[in-house]
């Protein structure tokens, strides 16, 4: 039996404080890139959470078993992680922070798309379909409604960077998909983000040793960011996430998820003086109209049928 229950206030507050925090973090790490390249401090956050995440399940008397099935779609959510955050990383290098957190969280729609392919249960409805159809509006929208002007950077080289954050957000919806999908998903939830963090921080730090991007000015805003990337929001948001997982019905965590990108951008033009232009304000607003008709649909259909039933 399901005793996860609907949003109650708790609830409610502590996703707002979460998207708060999601939507922060790509303006922290675009702020500290002179001192720290962001892909440096996502190998960085990611290796300081493991440790702490390993820590916690030492303290809890969790173990980590090999021989369990886990290891095959362990090591390949880490891969996939680790393609996520490299992509963020090198697009942050093109693209502003307000840009990077809208494509980025596009992800609840390829997470559809591949959840429609692999469980029955998870056929999409015709109004998740729309919402696809609008969120792709959305993004061609903000790629190709752009001026040629632009005070962040060349514009071939934002469209480059906006690219790698669309595929950043589909290796997201990727990796829920193989969780979603494989044997971590009756998976405690710290082994599934331990598996993330060990194989993101290996793979991301060969990553900035091969691309020249290891070097570091230990600055006050270098050392605030990595503090608050690995200790906010790689280990205590991801774990109050789980959490809020196991208690609260997951569609209507999932609704609140737009949230994120509105903090995201709101951030940007207010700490970073990023500029919006119309074409990317029109298209984020059809964007995450988009992820809200497909992450919701099952909210919206429970609305309407209690609505019919007092009726």
């Amino acid at each position: 039996m399901d005793t996860r229950q609907a949003l109650d206030g708790r609830a409610v507050g502590i996703m707002l404080i979460l998207c708060l925090i999601w939507g922060l973090q790509q303006v922290v790490l675009k702020a500290a890139a002179p001192d720290i390249s962001p892909l440096m401090q996502i190998a960085l956050r990611s290796g300081i959470s493991a440790a702490l995440v390993g820590a916690l399940m030492f303290w809890r008397g969790e173990r980590l078993s090999l021989a369990d099935g886990n290891l095959r779609p362990g090591l390949l959510v880490g891969c996939l992680f680790a393609v996520e955050f490299l992509l963020v990383g090198e697009g942050l290098r093109f693209t502003s922070a307000s840009h990077m957190v809208v494509f980025l969280y596009t992800a609840p729609i390829f997470v559809a798309l591949g959840l429609h392919r692999k469980l029955p249960a998870e056929r999409l409805s015709m109004l998740q379909w729309l919402g696809i159809a609008v969120s792709f509006t959305g993004i061609v929208v903000t790629f190709f409604g752009r001026s040629q002007q632009t005070t962040v950077g060349e514009p071939m080289d934002i469209l480059w960077g906006d690219f790698l954050a669309l595929m950043a957000g589909v290796a997201w919806g990727a990796t829920t998909v193989v969780v979603r999908t494989s044997s971590l998903a009756r998976a405690p939830a710290t082994q599934t983000l331990l598996y993330q963090l060990v194989v993101g921080f290996v793979l991301l730090l060969l990553a900035a040793i091969v691309l020249g991007q290891t070097s570091i000015n230990p600055t006050p805003i270098a050392l605030g960011s990595l503090l608050f990337q690995s200790l906010v929001v790689s280990f205590a948001s991801y774990l109050v996430w789980f959490w809020l997982l196991r208690h609260y019905l997951a569609s209507r965590l999932g609704v609140f998820s737009f949230m994120t990108p509105l903090f995201g951008v709101a951030f940007g033009v207010w700490l970073l003086n990023e500029p919006l232009e119309p074409s990317f304000l029109l298209g984020s607003v059809l964007v995450l109209l988009g992820v809200v008709l497909v992450s919701g649909y099952g909210w919206f259909k429970q609305i309407i049928s209690n609505a019919k039933r007092r009726s």
